[in-house]
């Protein structure tokens, strides 16, 4: 699966200084992880950002902005920002700080 090189930069840019990010491929992508519990990732079909359920109504209000499904089923609490979506970087950032928010409410691993 082809990755997206230039989203992947600009969310890698987006959370350089955001402390205990690490970054590795997964699900035929990038993904990051903010102290040890997945973030956020980026495919050739967009952006993956964990928003927690309950949190991700305003994202799914967003044209280009849908639920992720894996497997056939919703992921409640994960959306997917389509690619032209994500240069918009006020969208984007908006997106990525929701994230963090939730992900930093989870216990460290």
């Amino acid at each position: 699966m082809a990755r997206d090189k230039v989203l992947e930069e600009l969310l890698s840019d987006d959370l350089a200084q955001v402390r205990g990010v690490t970054e590795k491929a997964m699900f035929g992508g990038w993904a990051w992880l903010l102290n040890g519990n997945l973030l956020c990732g980026a495919r050739h079909d967009g952006m993956l950002a964990r928003l927690g359920k309950g949190n991700d109504t305003w994202a799914l209000a967003t044209p280009g902005i849908v639920p992720m499904i894996a497997q056939g089923r919703q992921m409640h609490g994960w959306v997917r920002a389509a690619p032209e979506v994500l240069e918009d970087d006020t969208l984007r950032r908006k997106l990525l700080k929701a994230a963090l928010d939730f992900t930093r409410s989870l216990p460290k691993k």
